[in-house]
């Protein structure tokens, strides 16, 4: 994943939700799925998630979970914290249970598409 916030908005929404399932997603819901409590907390930010996307009228398909997770990823690019890229994101239940906010809320993302079949 890049480090330039501008660089999110140039792929397409479908491809945009494969990288960051393969940057946070796929180690995030591996411990989660193994982590009941780390779980309920993805399972919590999944619903803040639903909430807001249709609170601003969207629709929580590819295009409203993309632009839900470009925001949250340009703003960790803006306050210094890119995005792991694939590979580097932490890969135990600790690591994850003590990952920030912005990462969990990237995990329910993709927890979200994953059970729609949108990835």
């Amino acid at each position: 994943m890049t480090n330039e916030s501008t660089a999110f908005a140039t792929v397409s929404a479908d491809l945009f939700l494969d990288e960051i399932m393969a940057s946070v997603g796929v180690d995030g819901l591996t411990a989660a799925f193994a982590a009941p409590g780390l779980l309920a907390l993805v399972d919590q930010h999944a619903a803040a998630v639903r909430e807001a996307l249709l609170g601003a009228g969207r629709r929580i398909d590819v295009e409203g979970l993309a632009a839900y997770a470009r925001s949250i990823a340009a703003g960790s690019v803006r306050m210094g914290r890119p995005l792991p890229s694939p590979g580097s994101a932490p890969t135990t239940v600790a690591g994850w249970a003590g990952a920030g906010w912005t990462l969990l809320r990237l995990v329910a993302v993709c927890l979200i598409a994953e059970s729609a079949g949108l990835l």
